[in-house]
């Protein structure tokens, strides 16, 4: 069994998190970082501990973060249709 169904047999869920932050360089420029890991809700545990790590590790100052979260991720469902599309 992948490690990721054994995580999500214990509650985690795939989380995705878009870190907004200052550039060092640049402190009025704000980029943008993705971050996806399986974490447990309502607390992230593991996002936030990977913000303490970016806090004390990292120059950019953290502007803001937007969190998205999955429930089950399940295998891809694919739906035939009867209609083709050519691009030239």
């Amino acid at each position: 069994m992948p490690p990721h169904a054994t995580l999500q047999h214990q509650g985690y869920r795939l989380t995705t998190a878009e870190i907004l932050y200052h550039l060092p360089d640049h402190p009025t420029l704000l980029q943008s970082y993705l971050w996806q890991e399986y974490d447990l809700l309502p607390r992230l545990p593991v996002l936030a501990g990977f913000l303490t790590y970016w806090q004390r590790s990292i120059e950019g100052r953290i502007h803001s973060v937007k969190v998205a979260t999955a429930g089950l991720c399940q295998p891809i469902r694919l739906d035939f249709v009867d209609h083709e599309f050519v691009l030239h």
